[in-house]
């Protein structure tokens, strides 16, 4: 079973706003890390453990109250094209857990530890992972998912974050997975404007939760901060769950060059607004770091 902190985080959405951190990746990069491997972020579970319990610290420090792991990326299906075995693979999801909770040891007061669950264009490293639509046969996507959720859900994590995900042809196939197993998740879509990535509306999307009592939170991720407030909006009258934001900077990456272009438009003074539609657990994604987010925790209403 997941594992709790002294309060189920589900229970503080019901009275209060919970900070997220930033891009993982954002606050790696900053420190000197290099990426650009099909692994991302998972990486540096095998070359430098350390450098992720460091970010996961440099955003509790900031004011987060979860931090999500480095679990995004980190499959059976890329570990094994480096050569690692099913075991080894699970003991690195099983780190991923154990390095943000003892960087959560190193601060005072409550903090939580989402066990991030990537979409499956993720392990492709190809970019699918904002189309969706992946073309599989019935059950893949289950197959997929079901062996890593079952490693993050027994690893002493508080939730787990699936996020990211294109369409909700693989929320459902999550969803199948999770439901009934008791595991709280929060489940957030990559999205623009009122739509999937995959272009399904977001009311069909949201309306995947219904039923399944382990989702504490539904929402987006890795959007435009100008596609929050409707995202918002609709998560909330469609579900009446606490909402999960947590927008990239503004910037525009650029694939051919590998650079963010562009000026952030990720503004604390957007949080309130958030938060009075229905906003319960706020923070960000690409190209947010720390700083953002010690703005983001200042900036939050009474």
């Amino acid at each position: 079973m997941v594992g709790v902190a002294e309060e189920r985080l589900s229970e503080v959405l019901a009275r209060r706003v919970v900070v997220l951190d930033g891009g993982l990746s954002t606050a790696l990069t900053a420190a000197g890390h290099d990426l650009s491997d099909s692994l991302w972020s998972a990486r540096l579970l095998l070359t430098d453990p350390d450098a992720l319990r460091a970010a996961h610290l440099a955003y509790y420090r900031a004011g987060a109250e979860v931090a999500i792991t480095s679990s995004y990326q980190a499959t059976f299906e890329g570990f094994a094209r480096r050569g690692l075995g099913a075991a080894e693979t699970a003991d690195l999801l099983r780190a991923s857990v154990t390095l943000a909770r003892r960087a959560a040891s190193e601060v005072d007061g409550p903090r939580w530890v989402a066990a991030s669950v990537g979409p499956y264009g993720a392990m492709r490293a190809d970019g699918s992972e904002y189309r969706g639509r992946y073309g599989l046969p019935p059950g893949a996507l289950e197959s997929f998912h079901r062996p890593r959720i079952e490693v993050l859900a027994e690893a002493g994590a508080d939730v787990l974050a699936v996020e990211t995900i294109p369409d909700v042809e693989e929320a459902e196939a999550v969803l199948r997975v999770v439901a009934g197993s008791g595991v709280p998740l929060w489940l957030s879509y990559s999205a623009r404007g009122t739509r999937t990535c995959a272009g399904q509306p977001l009311v069909e999307a949201f309306e995947a939760v219904r039923g399944v009592d382990e989702v504490v939170a539904v929402g987006v991720n890795c959007c435009d901060p100008a596609d929050v407030d409707e995202a918002v909006a609709i998560a909330r009258w469609v579900t009446g769950k606490p909402v999960v934001v947590y927008p990239n900077s503004g910037e525009t990456w650029d694939a051919a060059t590998r650079n963010w272009t562009g000026t952030p438009t990720f503004e604390p003074a957007r949080v309130a607004a958030w938060v009075s539609g229905g906003a319960r657990l706020v923070g960000g994604c690409c190209q947010v770091g720390p700083g953002m987010i010690a703005e983001l925790a200042a900036a939050l209403p009474a």
